[in-house]
């Protein structure tokens, strides 16, 4: 839905309602049909509703003036605690053929929820945005955002490290399709997008306001402990390869219910070439 579609007044309770619908049931909040027509008015979509009242500050909008006000929009959110992510997970990254499992996000492999710790086979909780990138650690913010924590086999999570993202590696073992090298980490073709949405949702997010890092994508692998990630370009590819799919799309009104922020990037793809060109 374009961000230029002219509001109307009476779609405003349709969010309330779907939003509300969310945290009741959070796995279908956004999967229901249009609302039913009205003889004045054509059918209310829950994209629609978004548009029109969610992200009703950004319409209109494109480049730094457009990052802002998506900063501002998804700012508003419930702050996690780092042990509360661990329920927040075997809720946003169930398996939809397995409800007792888990999809990993490398590996993509489905494991129990309840197999989650710190043993070799277990699953934790890996940062897409690594922590040490900014120092942030696993304080609530950045540390526990469950837009980029997501669950992982254990050694898997220790392969990918700190490394930012690029392409090329050698094969990484428990993660058909993902390849590491010295300075960079490329996931299995199925979650690139996936990855490259948590990259600039995080940069969009934490600014250097409210007392955390000022996080920002750039064109470069090897950044340490700088609040950057990388590389951009190939991100940027990612992202246009793999648009996002019915999981992501599930997994972010999940987070919508218990977090209370959506990631943009999930629900406009174009807003990304109209921030970073």
């Amino acid at each position: 839905m374009s961000a230029h579609r002219q509001r109307r007044p009476w779609r405003r309770p349709v969010l309330a309602v779907v939003a509300a619908g969310a945290v009741a049931v959070p796995a279908a909040a956004f999967a229901t049909g249009p609302a039913p027509a009205t003889p004045d008015a054509p059918p209310v979509t829950a994209a629609a509703a978004l548009d029109d009242a969610y992200y009703e500050g950004a319409a209109g909008k494109t480049g730094d003036e457009l990052k802002t006000a998506l900063h501002d929009i998804v700012s508003r959110q419930t702050t996690l605690s780092y042990d509360e992510v661990w329920e927040a997970l075997k809720t946003t990254d169930e398996d939809p053929r397995n409800p007792a499992n888990v999809i990993l996000l490398y590996s993509g492999r489905s494991q129990a929820k309840d197999a989650n710790g710190g043993g070799t086979d277990d699953w934790n909780r890996e940062h897409v945005w690594a922590k040490s990138h900014g120092d942030f650690g696993t304080s609530p913010g950045p540390g526990s955002d469950i837009h980029h924590l997501r669950p992982e086999d254990a050694s898997v999570n220790a392969v990918r490290g700190n490394l930012d993202f690029d392409n090329g590696g050698d094969a990484v073992d428990e993660a058909p399709g993902s390849l590491v090298d010295g300075d960079s980490f490329e996931p299995r073709a199925e979650v690139k997008g996936d990855v490259a949405r948590m990259i600039l949702y995080m940069a969009v997010r934490y600014d250097g306001t409210d007392g955390f890092p000022d996080l920002e994508p750039n064109d470069r692998v090897g950044n340490g402990s700088a609040p950057a990630m990388g590389r951009l370009s190939v991100l940027k590819q990612w992202h246009e390869a793999d648009p996002p799919d019915a999981f992501e799309k599930s997994r972010n009104d999940k987070i919508f219910a218990i977090q209370k922020n959506r990631n943009p990037f999930v629900d406009h793809p174009e807003w990304v070439a109209a921030i970073w060109k």
